[in-house]
């Protein structure tokens, strides 16, 4: 008995499985979850308005928790894609930061204060970039470039420190206001590195020496172009490589879809040839019975006719 409820189990647990996939992979499910949270980015900015929050604040609140139940409904529903295999879902990192932000606004602490929710309401909307494969490429890109872009921001303040300490040798007694200290000549050169002020700055430098020419159009080409062109090809090949990991994840899921079509093919032609055998065997059987069955014997002289009274019923 365990064993057939084991195996009725999992059947049932398999059909809401393919039940839920169908609703999820559907084109208007995600049309239809890419509407929604448009809709909430388009509510949270109507809530920035204080008179329409004040004038409207039951109605916004009454569309927030039917935004809210749709989102539960719509998680519940990728859950249950993984109803065999529950572990599975949670392998995916966009399930998991959808089952996040979902799941917080639940949380009592959170539903209490308002910055928080307004936050987490606000991070529904980054869930658009599921819904969008190029998007979804740059932020993957984004992650991917992290680590080159910390040694880039290391080589970076190193040179800028260098830098400043270089101009606060030089120019403090004369630019206080730019190279007084370690923290203006900093911010000088932050600036600098963007190109903003550059001529005024040149101009200031030239009045003090010559040589300050050279300072300024050293650290340009080193912070603008050179180390502005490292950090792009580091961020070029990491869109390359989450170009690569999005070509494979569709590849994956398009195999995975071809799998579960064959296995359906298999199942119903396997329930076919059940079904044909069954026939056969019920025509076997009735074929048996037929011969077992011994014709009747013809009547005898003293007894009346056999009539066939099935042809006069009805």
């Amino acid at each position: 008995m365990s064993d057939q409820s084991a195996v009725a189990g999992r059947s049932h647990r398999v059909r809401v499985a393919e039940r839920c996939r169908e609703i999820t992979e559907a084109r208007w499910f995600a049309t239809a979850v890419f509407l929604l949270i448009l809709g909430n980015a388009a509510v949270l900015g109507v809530e920035t308005y204080a008179g329409a929050t004040a004038r409207y604040h039951v109605e916004l609140q009454l569309v927030e928790h039917l935004f809210l139940a749709a989102f539960t409904t719509e998680m519940l529903l990728r859950v249950g894609v993984h109803a065999v295999r529950p572990l599975d879902f949670f392998r995916d990192p966009w399930n998991v930061f959808d089952l996040v932000v979902v799941l917080t606004a639940f949380v009592p602490a959170a539903r209490e204060n308002s910055t928080v929710l307004r936050l987490l309401r606000l991070a529904r909307v980054l869930r658009a970039a599921r819904f969008l494969p190029q998007l979804r490429i740059v932020l993957v890109a984004v992650g991917r470039s992290l680590p080159g872009t910390v040694s880039f921001l290391l080589v970076g303040a190193l040179l800028l420190y260098v830098y400043a300490m270089v101009g606060w040798v030089f120019f403090a007694g004369h630019d206080p206001q730019h190279f007084g200290s370690i923290g203006r000549a900093v911010l000088t050169l932050f600036l600098l590195m963007t190109l903003d002020g550059l001529g005024d700055a040149v101009h200031a430098g030239l009045e003090i020496s010559r040589w300050s020419f050279l300072y300024y159009v050293s650290y340009v080409l080193i912070a603008s172009f050179v180390l502005v062109n490292v950090l792009i090809g580091v961020v070029i090949n990491s869109l390359e490589e989450a170009r690569e990991i999005e070509k494979a994840e569709t590849e994956k899921d398009e195999a995975a879809q071809a799998v579960r079509e064959d296995a359906k093919a298999v199942d119903e032609d396997a329930d076919g040839a059940r079904l044909r055998d069954r026939i056969a065997a019920a025509r076997r059987a009735l074929d048996d019975l037929e011969s077992a069955l011994s014709p009747l014997p013809p009547p005898r002289a003293d007894e009346p006719p056999i009539v066939d009274k099935t042809r006069f019923r009805a």
